[in-house]
């Protein structure tokens, strides 16, 4: 049995008053427990019910009496951020019911809350070799005048057995904008060091170069030999092409990256250095977990790191922890406004964005202080022994 046409109005009117609702709800900061280096935020920014509405459902009656959804959106995640003429920007990755993603951006005139789609969703071009699938956009404003888009471009690998549906290839894709509406896709980026599937433009030349934040793999899932943060110069980012890639920060036996680690977005500038948020794996009885962890590198040369706080920045908490993928916290998105603000995007368990702040101050103040791993339980036991040393003489 049908809707008659007033139902399906009705219908519809009450589905664009709850989604209005949900796109207009405020959001606050959580106080309680602060830790005094960020806070996170009472509620997710972005979800897949944040998708608008008309990609989702045939408004039309004679074409959709039901009112069904007729595609399907599961999640929003793991987003690129940029700060544009006062705007704050996501390039979201939204995924389908089908498992393809696709990149979206929303924006906010605050970067807390009210997040809107725009219009349509990225019209990414696709190169000779098309993607099956692409994620994790991260989105580069560089000193060359563009606004690059990194990100993963899988697809089946080629040489995987006949009937084995599961091996897949992972390659740097670049593309540029000046508006983020029309893209330019470049070729994907040439490692001589495996797959790259955690590729990161940093925002300056260097020695005349662009320069990349690699993670070689010697697999789609499995690091293997090439496990860590490395570092890249590249002649023409048209041609992206590196020869030589260098490891700058290593995974780790038994720390929070002991399986794998991989830059998150873009390093911002500040006057101590330059500050990277990453992320790091290790595995654990309920499976990989993901956390943030911070570094500081060098002004002149960011391939060099000068500050290397101990343990994580952020893990994944309440119901953050579960989801499509359980127990992982991602990011590949920050902004830095004019104020010094700091707006940290990130994901939990592949489902949903979350925003936490911070300032330039206080995440400078925590890399250049914060004890390094000592790498054993007794140095953990003597920092923490100093620490208290510390505060019985004041």
């Amino acid at each position: 049995m049908t809707y008659s046409k007033k139902e399906f109005e009705k219908r519809l009117l009450n589905l664009k008053k709850e989604h209005e609702k949900l796109l207009t709800r405020k959001n606050k900061p959580v106080k309680k427990n602060y830790n005094g280096i960020y806070y996170r935020y009472k509620r997710p920014i972005l979800t897949g019910k944040h998708a608008p509405l008309e990609w989702r459902y045939d408004m039309n009656y004679k074409t959709n009496p039901f009112l069904m959804q007729r595609i399907g959106i599961n999640a929003a995640f793991n987003s690129g951020a940029i700060y544009l003429d006062g705007r704050y920007l996501l390039a979201v990755r939204v995924e389908g019911w089908d498992r393809k993603s696709f990149f979206a951006i929303a924006e906010s005139s605050n970067g807390i809350d009210n997040w809107r789609f725009w219009e349509r969703p990225v019209t990414m071009p696709e190169t000779e070799d098309p993607d099956t699938n692409v994620y994790d956009l991260r989105l580069v404003q560089h000193e060359d005048g563009w606004i690059y888009g990194i990100f993963c471009a899988e697809r089946k690998d080629p040489s995987a057995p006949k009937g084995d549906t599961s091996m897949a290839t992972a390659s740097g894709g670049i593309a540029r904008t000046k508006d983020l509406i029309k893209w330019e896709r470049l070729p994907d980026f040439i490692s001589h060091h495996g797959q790259q599937r955690n590729l990161v433009l940093h925002p300056e030349f260097v020695n005349g170069k662009y320069a990349f934040y690699t993670r070689p793999q010697d697999g789609f899932i499995e690091v293997g030999g090439g496990g860590g943060i490395g570092w890249a110069l590249v002649d023409d980012i048209t041609k992206a092409e590196a020869p030589h890639e260098e490891i700058m920060d290593e995974k780790v036996y038994h720390t929070i990256k002991e399986l794998k680690n991989g830059q998150g977005p873009a390093p911002l500038k500040t006057k101590k250095g330059w500050l990277h948020l990453a992320h790091a794996v290790r595995g654990c009885a309920a499976g990989l977990r993901y956390v943030l962890y911070l570094i500081m590198t060098d002004l002149e040369d960011p391939s060099k790191v000068i500050a290397r706080p101990g343990g994580y920045f952020m893990a994944p908490e309440g119901g953050e922890r579960t989801g499509d993928v359980s127990n992982v916290l991602f990011a590949n998105g920050w902004i830095c406004n004019e104020k010094d603000e700091v707006f940290i995007y990130y994901g939990s368990s592949d489902t949903r964005m979350h925003v936490a702040t911070s300032n330039i101050d206080r995440l400078v103040d925590y890399c250049l202080n914060t004890p390094e791993d000592g790498l054993r339980s007794a140095e953990s036991v003597k920092k923490i022994n100093e620490l208290i040393d510390r505060n019985g003489k004041q």
